[in-house]
């Protein structure tokens, strides 16, 4: 584990989030007798955050984790930062929302922002406080938190990016058997989504000096946008995520993604 911190890493988060999502997918293809409620999928958030604990104990120690807990609650370049994070998914919604309702001449483009299949008894703040803790913090604690800036030693950013962002997919496979169409070219389209967002919070990360804070409260408001939003909206929202994050690439260029230099953790910190 202490040779090979990455792939350890991601190992531990494979296999606590798994544990979870893997009854789930037997379930849903029948391949068992069971039924879990669909809440569980949830918990599988948690793999990252454990994985990024136990591995950040076992590399750096006490301080590691100090750092780590630094991160997740500062940022550095100001208010605009974070008012970014908070507000642009819902900003991208409306407006795709809107627009479709024009030319369909009802408001029905506009619900489910904020609505969770998996928990519908809570509203959309409810959602969004849940999507924020979940697959916002318990996944970027991981994945930008402890992955990121080990993969951005010796790489290019935008490298570094696209290798976290397959990374990141595979580690959703089982979910795709229950919560999305079992169709190839939609597990495509969720790919390009994943990589598309990758670079847009590689940017943010880098931006902000390595904030694990910044990241997390996009990741939750996207979710919050997407999860239960009309197909259309949903694909209008990721195509602005997708054409954020070739914007990005061209201003900034490959190396960092960003204005500021790119964050890392050497072995020499370990």
């Amino acid at each position: 584990m202490l040779k090979h911190p990455l792939l350890a890493f991601y190992v531990l988060a494979c296999a606590v989030t798994w544990a979870f999502h893997i009854p789930l997918a037997l379930a849903a293809v029948g391949a068992v007798g069971w039924r879990l409620p669909a809440w569980v999928h949830v918990l599988g958030a948690l793999g990252p955050l454990a994985a990024s604990l136990g591995m950040t104990w076992a590399t750096r120690g006490p301080a590691g984790l100090r750092d780590l807990a630094r991160r997740a609650t500062t940022w550095q370049g100001g208010w605009g930062w974070l008012a970014f994070a908070l507000l642009s998914p819902g900003a991208c919604f409306l407006a795709s929302g809107a627009a479709l309702s024009l030319f369909r001449g009802d408001m029905t483009a506009l619900r489910g922002f904020g609505y969770a299949a998996e928990l519908p008894q809570l509203g959309w703040l409810g959602t969004w406080l849940l999507w924020t803790l979940t697959f916002g913090f318990c996944e970027e604690m991981g994945w930008r938190g402890f992955m990121l800036p080990r993969l951005q030693q010796g790489r290019g950013a935008y490298a570094a990016t696209l290798l976290l962002g397959l990374l990141w997919a595979f580690w959703h496979v089982p979910s795709f058997f229950y919560n999305m169409p079992v169709n190839p070219m939609v597990w495509v389209a969720f790919l390009i989504s994943i990589l598309a967002g990758s670079v847009v919070m590689t940017w943010l990360y880098n931006s902000t000096g390595g904030s694990i804070l910044i990241p997390a409260l996009w990741h939750g408001a996207f979710d919050t946008a997407v999860a239960g939003a009309d197909g259309m909206v949903a694909g209008a929202v990721n195509a602005c995520v997708i054409a954020g994050a070739i914007v990005i690439l061209r201003r900034y260029g490959p190396d960092a993604l960003s204005p500021q230099p790119k964050q890392v953790v050497s072995r020499g910190q370990e």
